[in-house]
């Protein structure tokens, strides 16, 4: 990247950022203090003081008539404590951004002594928000993966591995839905890729002090989801230099257990053989200038080696291909306080994320390396932020840019043909040159966020807005240089291998091989090798109230409206009521136990990709628009349909006539083929536009701080979710009556060897329906140039969830131990999964309403950390999970095939593997067996002399993952399609995936 474009696209949006922040650090929470006698009752009129030694920050407030003293904006981190006339009340405390804490202190005789209590473990007595989180010491504590924090979020109650339906699909659900409407946020700033969903920057574990998972009743000020909210709260510096150099590997084999199936790495992709991770990272930070200025970084890199098998013994190639993947994350941060009123903060996070694909397989492949490619994921995150702070107000402003390319498959040869040679058996022996497809998304998002805070007697006032910009560019669609299929005699096979170029091998290597026309199998080129895209605004506006009734009791009422210009699609206007109220009640029962309850209507932001794939899957063609003329007519669209709003020249794939090998003509020399074309299925743009799906959310629980140490809770959470997106066939054929063949008719099925056979006898019975018989019944036809399936989104589906949520923690205190242990007995139905989802026979919903693919009936997560020594901690993490529902598909074996309805393949197969389900059987009817997990963490942290003989410490680590070795089903994150959730109606249980076998991680860590 050139110097003047490196300016452009970072440097200067980081100075207009820190130019313009005027007032407000995301990185805040409030506090609110309540001051009672040793009987209980409220102390008004006296001064109180929040102060935190280690940033030099005090503050003082007066505790009101109901004995409650408001801290509007605090800086999250650690090391807080109330002091009450110069006495040390609370200690401890850390806080969360965006978190609304409440401490309780107890004003003692004055010839009592008073040690001040901890308040690391606290009491909710502010708001219904159901959550959870873990600490930066509990994060260093756990045996976690690659320090890699999504894997430490399944710890948490309503978290659990998610079922995706891409390999780098979001990794957690939680409450059991699609994981691409979470929402990911640091700081209370955007970290959402919002083309699809997921985290854009991967945050380093090194710059986490606090992360917490949002699950119900938040308040109005969190948006963009019905679901739930991940939020970081990043490290800051100190008064107090430190940090952290460490070294992390897993060597893999031979100390690894070994599988039959193969595994995931960090990206979501599979790995097997010859897998080994180094990690290296260096974080720190402290004062730049004394109680003023502070400043941390992080800086880490992984590198994972792993290998695959290029197995094409027709050529004389047989042999090990070696891979890489790579991470570079950067994150730095700086905050600096103007006065007492003033603060400001920067933050950049810069992320490298490269996997490859270097050709072969994980069992064997023809795939040769010059047809690899490399999945490129590189974020840019730049905010700056700042807060004024007044008597009773306070103003807080953040400015962020985000940059996020997404390239899927930069091929690793470069630009080029890619060309699959076929045997004279016409099985593929090689495929070679390039990756065959095209999918390079740029994102450039700015976010402004602005909020006043106002403190009025028993009320504290809340106003805001949050706007943000994200602008699309998409390259995509099937391979400009054009893909080949040749077929090659043995003779000729033997003249290539005798070449002696190996694992080499170039498409242009067979030139004087191919010189036939009739060599040429198939040729396909891209028609339209362009970047195309659009925007997305969200606004979102609300107003809150929190209001402090009386001394035990807190009432917050909120409104909040939400505007997503991706809802305009294809229609006329956008949806522009989404008016989202919502209520929360804590009830304070005694100084230890409150009651909690809310209820909120919460708006789901739409994934870009909706859009995108409405543009990328469209077409201009003469036989389309009559297609969708013909469905107004039937009254299958609607009357005023703007078809120039509805239809793009999106991407497409064409077979141009070919005779010369690597000289076929291009796209560009094609264009009438755009109308003559016939498509499996092509998408428009909804013509009625969409509505932002949405929310009821309810809670009710209860908290009881059992000790200094140790809290408890119960939780009732239900959800109700409608307009839900998913896909609708425009030209689809009525339903298909499914029936399961009598004994008579399966035994004469099965007696036929041939699948083709099976099949054109089972149509003859009327137990499936062809392509050729679905298609004479499609109402728009299937014209050249026109589609077989005219496919749009739409928001019409609906989830249901219910949950019980029990939690006990304790956290160490002086003891040898902590421990948090929760359980969550759960329900989640829905009628769609996600924005691809499909009725499994021609848009008949009403029969797949069923349990979610993310769906568990109990969750038990349990963490022990154990203290035995001064230097050694020991901690056991154990995930025990029921089975994840299974989809039970027809039998080929019995009907030839498993298209009983004759729909024929879709786009979204290849991710849902959504085929049709056996006769008489619902969705996801089936269970797999419990997942269970238990991991084992050792730290020995032996003091050493540090620089300038300061105190410092090595850690040396060991971690061991899954340590029974058990074979899981489910309960790990994986695809869809490679999951053991589809299996065969009728037949015996076939696993093709498993949870990792017994792995092994061990660290040296010096900290300073």
């Amino acid at each position: 990247m050139s110097a003047c474009r490196f300016l452009r696209r970072a440097l200067i949006p980081a100075v207009v950022s820190l130019l313009w922040a005027g007032a407000a650090m995301a990185q805040l929470a409030s506090v609110e203090v309540t001051v009672s006698t040793a009987d209980g009752l409220p102390v008004a009129d006296v001064a109180v003081e929040l102060a935190n030694q280690a940033t030099a920050f005090s503050a003082t407030s007066a505790a009101n008539a109901g004995g409650r003293a408001r801290f509007a904006a605090v800086p999250a981190g650690p090391g807080y404590e109330v002091r009450v006339g110069g006495q040390a009340l609370a200690a401890g405390i850390r806080l969360r951004a965006n978190e609304a804490r409440a401490v309780a202190v107890s004003l003692a005789p004055p010839e009592v002594q008073v040690t001040a209590r901890r308040a690391t473990t606290a009491v909710n007595t502010l708001n219904a928000e159901v959550s959870a989180g873990l600490r930066a010491d509990a994060l260093m504590a756990l045996p976690v993966e690659a320090r890699d924090l999504n894997r430490a979020l399944v710890r948490l109650p309503n978290v659990v591995p998610s079922t995706g339906f891409f390999p780098e699909a979001p990794s957690i659900s939680i409450n059991g839905a699609n994981g691409l409407f979470t929402q990911y946020l640091i700081d209370g700033l955007d970290n959402n890729e919002n083309f699809l969903g997921g985290p854009k920057f991967p945050v380093s574990t090194g710059f986490v002090e606090d992360v917490t998972v949002l699950t119900s009743s938040y308040s109005v000020e969190y948006g963009r989801t019905g679901n739930g909210v991940v939020n970081v709260t990043s490290r800051s510096g100190s008064n107090d230099w430190q940090g952290e150099l460490f070294y992390l590997t897993r060597p893999g084999q031979p100390l690894d257990s070994s599988s039959p199936f193969a595994g995931r790495d960090l990206s979501g992709n599979a790995v097997r053989d010859g897998f080994e991770r180094q990690q290296v990272g260096i974080g720190g930070g402290g004062a730049l200038v004394a109680d003023r200025s502070f400043l941390y970084g992080n800086l880490e890199y992984t590198k994972d080696d792993k290998d695959n098998l290029l197995n094409s013994p027709d050529l004389g190639v047989v042999t090990t291909v070696p891979g890489t993947n790579e991470s570079l994350l950067a994150s730095l941060k700086l905050d600096h306080r103007l006065d007492d009123r003033w603060w400001l903060s920067f933050r950049a996070n810069r992320g490298d994320v490269q996997v490859e694909r270097q050709g072969g397989g994980l069992d064997g492949g023809v795939t040769f390396p010059s047809a690899g490619s490399r999945q490129e994921r590189q974020s840019t995150l730049l905010t700056a932020t700042a807060l004024y702070d007044g008597d009773a107000f306070t103003a807080e402003t953040g400015l962020g840019y985000y940059r996020f390319d997404w390239d899927y498959g930069r091929p690793l040869g470069g630009a080029g043909p890619q060309v699959t040679v076929q045997g004279p058996d016409t099985l593929p022996v090689a495929v070679l040159g390039n990756p065959g497809f095209v999918f390079d998304s740029l994102e450039e998002t700015w976010q402004l966020k602005q909020k006043f805070t106002i403190s009025q007697g028993m009320h504290q006032f809340r106003v805001g807005f949050d706007l943000l910009r994200a602008d699309f560019r998409l390259a995509g669609g099937g391979n400009p240089a054009g893909n080949y299929t040749v077929r090659l005699s043995e003779e000729e096979l033997l003249a290539v291998a005798g070449l002696g170029l190996g694992s080499a091998l170039q498409p242009t290597d067979l030139t004087p091989f191919v010189t036939d026309a009739d060599q040429i199998i198939s040729y396909a080129v891209e028609l339209r090798p362009a970047s195309f895209g659009r925007h997305q605004n969200l606004t979102g506006l609300y107003v809150e109230d929190q209001m402090a009734l009386t001394a035990d009791l807190t009432v917050t009422a909120g409104l909040r409206w939400d505007y997503d210009s991706v809802s305009r699609a294809g229609g006329h206007g956008a949806d522009t009521d989404n008016f989202a109220p919502r209520l929360a009640v804590n009830y304070r029962l005694t100084g230890d136990i409150a009651v909690r309850g809310g209820a909120g209507l919460f708006y789901d932001k739409l994934p870009y990709a909706v859009l995108s794939d409405a543009l990328q899957q469209n077409t201009t063609s003469a036989a389309f628009q009559v297609q969708l003329g013909e469905l107004v007519e039937l009254g299958l669209l609607p009357a005023d349909t703007n078809l120039e709003r509805a239809t793009f020249d999106g991407n497409l794939t064409v077979n141009p006539a070919c005779t010369t090998y690597l000289e076929c003509p291009t796209g560009a020399d094609s264009p009438d083929l755009r109308d003559t074309t016939p498509s499996n299925e092509r998408r428009i743009l909804s013509p009625d536009g969409l509505e932002n799906p949405y929310t009821w959310q309810f809670s009710l629980g209860s908290q009881w701080q059992v000790s200094d140490l140790i809290v408890a809770s119960a939780d009732l959470i239900y959800t109700r979710s409608h307009k839900q997106l998913r896909l609708r066939d425009l030209n689809a054929p009525p339903p298909f009556a499914l029936r399961a063949p009598t004994a008579d008719e399966e035994a004469e099925l099965q007696a036929l060897g041939d699948a083709a056979a099976r099949a054109e006898r089972a149509a003859d019975l009327g137990l499936i329906q062809t392509i050729a018989q679905a298609d004479a019944l499609r109402p728009a036809g299937v014209p050249d140039g026109g589609a077989r399936r005219i496919v749009v989104s739409e928001t019409a589906g609906r989830a249901e969830y219910r949950a019980l949520n029990l939690r006990l923690r304790k956290d160490q205190g002086i003891d040898w131990y902590g421990y948090q242990l929760s359980y969550t007995l759960a329900k989640l139905e829905n009628d769609t999964d996600d924005i691809n989802f499909q009725a499994a026979n021609f848009n008949d919903f009403t029969v797949e309403n069923g349990p979610s693919v993310n769906d568990r009936r109990h969750v038990i997560s349990g963490i022990v950390f154990l203290y035995p020594g001064r230097d050694l901690t020991f901690s056991v993490a154990g995930l025990f999970q029921s089975g994840q529902p299974v989809n039970l598909i027809p039998d080929a074996g019995i009907f030839g095939t498993t298209d009983l309805n004759g729909d024929g393949s879709s786009f979204s197969d290849a991710y849902l593997g959504n085929s049709d389900r056996a006769p008489g059987v619902t969705r996801n009817s089936g269970r797999l067996d419990w997942a269970s997990t238990v991991d084992l963490g050792l730290r020995w942290t032996p003091r050493v002399r540090g620089l300038a003989g300061s105190d410092a410490r090595l850690e040396f680590s060991a971690d061991v993952f899954n340590v029974f070795n058990a074979n899981n089903e489910s309960g790990f994150a994986n695809a869809a399609t490679q999951s053991n959730q589809i299996q065969v109606f009728g037949q015996p249980f076939v696993q093709r995936n498993a949870g990792a076998p017994r792995q092994y991680q061990f660290g040296a860590r010096y900290l300073f």
